[in-house]
């Protein structure tokens, strides 16, 4: 999926909560990390996206990950072992990391109101750190950095 290409309305096989559709997240920006539980650099990272999503409210998207893990179970213990509240979804068929274009992971797809990617990043981030908050509010258009009050 490209840059400016539109998501296609895909089911989402729930990891730690229930199923989806990815056309519920439509009407929302929404941040997509895609992992797995064997990816050192994925599990480093995937802490700082939990500090994200518990920025004091500040944070007006979704966030989501995909795990691209063969066994759910794997996967799973994962998310117990790193405390995770957003939810997860598992990518049995490899559809979704096809779709996304996930050759490398961990990757993560930052998608408009519109089901659009916005932009792609590929390897690692502190996503709770200045410098990450500030390319996140540049894709969906703020005005100002989510960094500041």
């Amino acid at each position: 999926m490209p840059i400016g290409g539109l998501l296609p309305d895909v089911a989402l096989q729930g990891l730690n909560g229930p199923s989806r559709r990815l056309a519920q997240y439509r009407g929302r920006q929404l941040l997509i990390n895609v992992w797995a539980s064997w990816c050192g650099p994925c599990m480093d990272e995937m802490a700082s996206i939990e500090r994200l999503a518990w920025m004091d409210g500040r944070i007006p998207f979704a966030l989501i990950g995909i795990s691209t893990d063969d066994y759910p179970d794997e996967a799973r213990a994962a998310l117990r072992r790193g405390n995770a509240t957003i939810s997860h979804y598992i990518d049995h068929a490899q559809e979704l990391e096809t779709l996304l274009g996930a050759a490398r992971i961990p990757l993560t797809v930052l998608v408009g109101v519109d089901g659009r990617v916005l932009d792609k990043i590929h390897g690692a981030r502190q996503w709770d750190a200045p410098d990450a908050l500030r390319l996140i509010a540049r894709a969906f258009g703020r005005d100002r950095a989510l960094t500041q009050g």
